[in-house]
């Protein structure tokens, strides 16, 4: 599981209930992705692509700046109805090998890639598999009565379980699947109902780690192997996977992530395991020592697998329309226009929906940003530290909405 803070970005301020970055401290949230709501405003034209969003447009000079100062290493992607509008690629991904980032590298997502398992538990849902109103015990045995009893599906999707999961062992390196998997198995268990359920929850790993070993025992498959085959399958992301640390320092297709030490410089996280994060929020962590990414978490994606992603929610390639707009919808209020969905934060944004996911770790910046009225996708995948994520998201929210710090309500 991830930190609630990296180092250049305050995760809790930066992604509030657990997600997206924004403008003045807004961002994501809504209905349907490329669905059309009725309250939906017209949908633009091809001649009404804003100009910030453009090749050579307030945007693209904003990143190339970045990358200029050294402040950004990735690839920054902006799609309006599935046509690339602008595409940026900066810096290295594996500075050792002398491999530049492009748009078929894949980049870890961190919390970015909590929404699949959102997404799969609804696709077990709409098939008849389970119920949303499934408490723990229904499909899972060895919880507190209290947990096993009390606690809904439901509840853990929309972060107001009540639960509160123990401090992960950053320090621990491990060496196989397995061994990740019984690990977190195990300290998902050990989570206690601190509040009545329905709640609203600051960031427990149950939240997350609790859905997936549903999606497990009701599918019969491995959570990583579920996600890869009814979603990164079913929407074309051949450039998507939960990566094995081997695979990440062997296949030239993965970003590295360079993490800052306490004197500045930067290190290579999964080739130096034995380095952590100097960060007051993410003290001693490394990206690398998990062998695999735990299950209902992170795992990694392209630029242009990520639009893919966002067009399948829209067009009913791995939700049928009404459980999207489940996924989508805004149930727990949280400040001003901001809401909580499923596994994501959601905003209304200058009079329109925003949604989507950000993720943080040492070395790791994600976020993908949907724009349901008019088409748009927005994405941000980062691998060095520093990187000024909720700026940067900002920028690209402004270009793409016209929404100027402040607009929307707050979040």
């Amino acid at each position: 599981m991830d930190s609630d803070s990296v180092r250049g970005i305050n995760r809790r301020r930066l992604l509030g209930w657990g997600g997206l970055a924004a403008v003045g401290g807004l961002a994501a949230g809504a209905p349907l992705a490329g669905a059309r709501p009725g309250h939906a405003a017209p949908a633009p034209t091809g001649s009404d692509i804003p100009p910030a969003t453009r090749p050579g447009g307030a945007y693209d000079q904003y990143v190339a700046k970045l990358a200029a100062e050294g402040k950004f290493s990735g690839v920054v992607l902006l799609s309006h109805r599935g046509q690339t509008v602008l595409s940026r690629s900066y810096g290295m991904a594996d500075r050792e090998k002398g491999i530049r980032n492009h748009e078929g590298i894949a980049f870890s997502l961190s919390s970015a890639g909590k929404p699949f398992g959102a997404v799969a538990i609804l696709q077990l849902a709409q098939q008849g598999e389970l119920s949303l109103s499934d408490t723990v015990g229904t499909h899972l045995k060895g919880y507190a009565k209290d947990v096993a009893e009390q606690v809904t599906i439901h509840h853990l999707l929309s972060g107001t379980s009540g639960l509160n999961t123990p401090d992960e062992d950053v320090q621990r390196i491990f060496r196989s699947q397995e061994e990740v998997h019984e690990y977190y198995e195990q300290w998902v268990r050990q989570s206690k109902l601190v509040a009545a359920p329905g709640t609203r929850t600051s960031h427990s790993g149950a939240d997350v780690g609790i859905p997936a070993l549903i999606v497990e025992a009701v599918s019969g498959m491995t959570y990583w192997d579920y996600v890869q085959e009814n979603i990164f399958g079913r929407c074309g992301m051949t450039g998507s996977a939960f990566y094995t640390r081997p695979q990440w320092l062997t296949d030239e297709h993965i970003a590295h992530p360079y993490m800052t030490l306490a004197d500045g410089s930067q290190v290579d996280a999964v080739r130096n395991l034995d380095q952590g994060s100097p960060s007051p929020d993410v003290p001693g962590r490394n990206p690398g020592r998990s062998f695999i990414d735990a299950p209902g978490d992170g795992g990694f994606a392209t630029a242009p697998d990520l639009v893919r992603f966002a067009r399948a929610l829209g067009d009913g390639t791995v939700l049928d329309r009404p459980w999207a707009e489940l996924l989508t919808g805004a149930k727990i209020p949280h400040s001003g226009s901001s809401f909580g969905a499923y596994d994501m934060p959601v905003h209304i944004v200058n009079g329109q929906w925003v949604f989507g996911r950000g993720g943080g770790n040492p070395g790791v910046s994600a976020n993908w940003n949907i724009y349901p009225y008019t088409g748009w996708v927005g994405v941000v995948l980062g691998n060095c530290d520093g990187l000024p994520l909720q700026e940067i998201t900002g920028r690209e929210m402004q270009a793409i909405t016209g929404a100027s710090p402040g607009d929307g309500g707050g979040g």
